[in-house]
């Protein structure tokens, strides 16, 4: 079996894939523009400075996430990085200087409950770390906060979700050298029995090809909808990912251990119809128009961007 216990490695190995398909389909664009349509990849020392924020959340986001499922099974993983919203509301607050409604907040309360609910029976079962809970909240922070240096660094690159997912990818190539050889990773791959065999990285190279369609996909779900609804769509796949892990490992869990992710689960789901209802009273009302005044062509407001979280992105340029 391949067994590599370097999940820092892994990922840079990933970005780096991510960075060299950029630059390929930038070269095919060139060569067969009838054929592929993709953005010129150029090197700027300027814009890679101005999104290197945003790459130090993202690295530090990535290593707490590997840190957290070390620690953790994945069947806590979903209740351990559960309160993403929450620090959301706080980083739009104390960063953008948005407020949210008493009743969006009652809905945090209901996942900071059920997170608590659910360490508590982690502990009683006897599986309780520490350590993995203080990494999955240090990830949810970081998710936040990679949301809001997301938005700013987009218009960096002219709204474009390739350049950025190219110059996000190629700074943490760089970022993550150090925190390999802190963590000792350097070592455990140079004597990794298996470093020179083809089907390693045959599967190191699929496992890039797919973070980098994932970046893609999760990127234009973002532009096209909003942040908010890229969190439904992830909170509903924690979800589905939780109830995977207990029936592929064969877990036991308490009545109480799942009343906590459904408490998780539905404060999410409140939190969002909260916020689609306060969306949907902020619009204002339209009147129909006569038929001399209609647009040619409909028009579609995607969720808003100044109220709402549609001020906050959350890109995963690589499978976390």
């Amino acid at each position: 079996m391949l067994l590599l216990d370097a999940p820092l490695f892994v990922t840079w190995f990933q970005c780096v894939v991510t960075v060299a398909l950029c630059f390929g389909l930038s070269w095919l664009g060139k060569r067969f523009p009838s054929y592929i349509s993709f953005p010129t990849m150029t090197l700027d020392q300027k814009i890679s400075r101005e999104v290197l924020p945003l790459s130090i959340v993202f690295v530090a986001m990535i290593a707490f996430n590997n840190l957290c499922l070390k620690y953790v099974g994945v069947s806590f993983y979903y209740v351990g990085r559960s309160l993403t919203t929450v620090f959301n509301v706080i980083c739009s607050y104390l960063i953008l200087g948005k407020t949210t409604s008493y009743r969006a907040c009652a809905c945090c309360l209901l996942i900071i409950g059920g997170f608590f609910l659910g360490v508590d029976q982690e502990d009683a079962s006897g599986s309780l770390s520490v350590i993995g809970v203080v990494y999955g909240v240090l990830a949810s922070l970081m998710v936040a906060l990679n949301a809001i240096y997301t938005q700013r660094s987009l218009g960096v690159v002219g709204d474009s979700i390739w350049r950025l997912t190219m110059y996000n990818n190629l700074n943490a190539c760089v970022l993550f050298l150090p925190l390999m050889l802190f963590n000792k990773e350097l070592g455990e791959v140079m004597y990794f029995p298996h470093l020179f065999s083809p089907w390693f990285w045959t599967l190191m190279t699929i496992s890039g090809v797919f973070g980098f369609m994932m970046g893609y996909v999760t990127g234009w779900q973002i532009q096209a909808t909003s942040p908010l609804t890229h969190n439904i769509s992830g909170t509903a796949k924690a979800a589905a990912q939780t109830v995977m892990a207990v029936i592929w490992w064969t877990e036991i869990k308490t009545a109480m251990w799942w009343v906590s992710n459904f408490v998780v689960l539905f404060g999410s789901a409140l939190y969002t119809y909260v916020k689609g209802q306060e969306l949907k009273a902020s619009l204002p009302t339209v009147t129909s128009l006569p038929s001399d005044r209609r647009p040619l062509m409909s028009t579609k407001t995607s969720e808003l961007d100044d109220d709402d979280d549609s001020n906050i992105f959350i890109i995963m340029f690589v499978n976390t």
